[in-house]
């Protein structure tokens, strides 16, 4: 018998004529009411799979993540003269209280906490968790036409639904998912589709494209007045991105902290990522009317903000902790910080010394 979701996901693809693009496939399978990934009720985050959760965020991995997060924060929102967060796809709420209680310890100006959360189930734990802070944090499912803050997204780009493109014999195809029979099996179909760089070579090659992850940021360019942005997660430079050895992808599942390539099984049931272009999300930014501040490594970004003096008091485990944050081959290199600004450019705090901003 067939899970809700996938049963779900058959019905759409017969509607449909028999396939579906891979971005709507995604978006079904995160997002669909009530029975998508991220829609359901089954836990998420977590340090380890006993607790029934599928992966650790940086939150959840050390407090001391938004603790240092919000000394950038607070320069940023004295700098642009604002005095409110917008935080979009707010996971369990760790993030946002480390960050309300570390702004509050530091006597930074903050009326509001703006919450953007598409899901009813992670909403009710993030109202649970920041119960405390009364009607300072909001939630809201659109967004209005002006925003002045500063905004921040976690490891919210990643899952957000990517076009996949596969090169087969020298002839690009843009790969679906259609109905073998009971089964779900993967469909390419020739696209006029590309790439933003040439890749070399006449090897067969499949990528990720990221068209509703650079509508969102034009979306919050747009409506951003006065402020800035600052979006981590892991990801690459699109010569990185794009380079010819990466034949294969980035698209990754996620399922009680195992990670898998194959998106077509437990539909529903685990997260479905891909890696971020963030060289694609600066150029959607800049063509929107958004300036770059910065753009590094979570370790270096961290270290900059005073991660590494806040680890002088901590206790050993909470070293341990921390330091999965900074180490390349746990969070540190491959996930990555890019900040943005509307107005007048202004040194960052997280930026300060090993920006990459030239390899974007």
């Amino acid at each position: 018998m067939a899970r809700p979701c996938r049963a779900y996901i058959q019905q759409a693809i017969e509607v449909t004529g028999g396939w579906l693009p891979f971005d709507r496939f995604m978006a079904l399978a995160l997002y669909a009411p009530d029975i998508g990934y991220y829609a359901s009720n089954a836990p998420k985050f977590g340090l380890s799979p006993q607790s029934g959760s599928d992966f650790v965020t940086a939150p959840e991995l050390s407090p001391l993540f938004g603790q240092v997060l919000a000394t950038q924060l607070a320069q940023a929102l004295q700098v642009t003269g604002t005095d409110a967060l917008w935080e979009f796809g707010a996971g369990s709420g760790a993030l946002a209280g480390q960050v309300l209680a570390a702004l509050d310890a530091q006597g930074a100006p903050l009326t509001s906490y703006t919450i953007v959360e598409l899901s009813a189930s992670l909403r009710a734990r993030q109202q649970q968790t920041l119960a405390a802070y009364g009607q300072r944090v909001r939630w809201i499912n659109e967004l209005p036409a002006q925003i002045q803050g500063v905004l921040l997204g976690n490891e919210v780009l990643d899952a957000m639904p990517v076009k996949l493109l596969a090169r087969t014999g020298g002839v690009w195809h843009e790969r679906g998912v259609a109905l073998q029979g009971d089964a779900l099996v993967f469909e390419d179909r020739r696209t006029d589709l590309r790439p933003p760089v040439v890749i070399e070579g006449a090897h067969d090659y499949l990528c990720e494209i990221h068209p509703q992850a650079e509508a969102f940021i034009s979306t919050l360019a747009d409506k951003l007045t006065q402020g800035a942005a600052f979006f981590i997660d892991y990801g690459f430079s699109e010569a990185e991105y794009y380079h010819p050895q990466r034949h294969m992808g980035t698209l990754m599942c996620h399922h009680r902290h195992l990670a898998d390539p194959n998106p077509l099984v437990q539909v529903g049931e685990k997260d479905i990522t891909a890696h971020v272009n963030f060289t694609a999300m600066a150029l959607a930014a800049q063509e929107a009317g958004l300036g770059v501040l910065g753009y590094t490594s979570q370790a270096r970004f961290l270290m900059n903000c005073g991660l590494l003096a806040q680890l002088e008091s901590a206790t050993l485990h909470q070293r341990a902790l921390a330091q999965k944050l900074l180490t390349e081959h746990e969070m540190g290199e491959l996930f990555k910080v890019l900040g943005l600004f509307k107005g007048k450019p202004w040194e960052a705090l997280g930026f300060v010394q090993g920006d990459r901003t030239h390899t974007l």
